[in-house]
């Protein structure tokens, strides 16, 4: 079970001081990951591009392990964009058959330990067996009550908000609702992210300062939390980090306190 790794019962978890003094009152519900750097963390071994996707899988193992430990609500993965089909083919097919085979061998884990796995993007373009994993994997874990895994696979946040805006539009068009009717909590409800908490801490590795077209309406007032650490070199007690620095920031959603 999790616990083992991630838990009150685990004792060099709990000897780390930056689980000692989180606050668990005041956590984040909704963190949103850009697992950036994988390529780069390869090439400055003398590794190839591949093994660094296949050790940032691993990676976001443990971060699923330690977030659900926490018991942070939500969770979305940035893992493959609408821009990302720009790579190389090889490298495409590579992500596309590590997502099928990340399914395949986590799938029974995280069902066990509670999580609750959606996916967010155009699934629909990927292909037919990667849907049906996807499908099976979502129903499998629908009513599962714990951790909310979002990975963003073939997503981007200004192609999320364009397909938003013409289901609203066909709405109106087909008198189903009002134009008076839409306002921000509509548009939200309608987004891919619909019924989860808007993201409250956004975490940033290998040193880049972008948000890559990801999650724009649900990070509008997000925390940011940037490190120079690669991805794959990113670790559980990097996660506490980042929680202990948004738990120390005045968040005033543009008012005064």
């Amino acid at each position: 079970m999790w616990k083992r790794w991630f838990g009150k019962t685990n004792e060099d978890v709990t000897k780390l001081e930056a689980y000692k003094i989180i606050d668990f009152d005041k956590l984040p519900k909704h963190i949103a990951i850009i697992m950036d750097g994988n390529g780069r963390w390869a090439q400055k071994q003398g590794l190839m591009r591949t093994l660094g996707h296949r050790a940032g899988v691993e990676t976001l193992r443990e971060v699923v392990k330690a977030a659900s430990g926490l018991g942070i609500q939500a969770l979305t993965a940035y893992a493959f964009s609408t821009e990302n089909w720009k790579r190389p083919d090889s490298e495409v097919k590579f992500l596309m058959d590590l997502f099928s085979e990340y399914l395949d061998r986590e799938i029974d884990e995280l069902h066990e330990n509670n999580v609750k796995i959606r996916f967010i993007g155009r699934i629909e373009e990927l292909s037919n067996l990667l849907q049906t994993k996807i499908e099976r994997a979502q129903l499998r874990t629908a009513n599962n009550t714990g951790l909310i895994l979002n990975l963003a696979v073939n997503y981007g946040s200004r192609d999320e908000i364009t397909r938003t805006v013409k289901i609203i539009a066909n709405k109106v068009k087909n008198n189903e609702i009002k134009i008076e009717e839409i306002n921000e909590n509509f548009i939200t409800n309608h987004l891919d992210t619909a019924g989860i908490p808007e993201v409250d801490l956004v975490i940033r590795p290998s040193g880049d300062l972008r948000i890559s077209n990801f999650l724009l309406w649900q990070m509008a007032y997000a925390e940011f939390w940037f490190t120079e650490i690669n991805w794959p070199d990113f670790k559980p007690n990097d996660l506490l980090q980042a929680v202990l620095s948004y738990q120390k920031r005045e968040r005033r959603f543009g008012g005064l306190k």
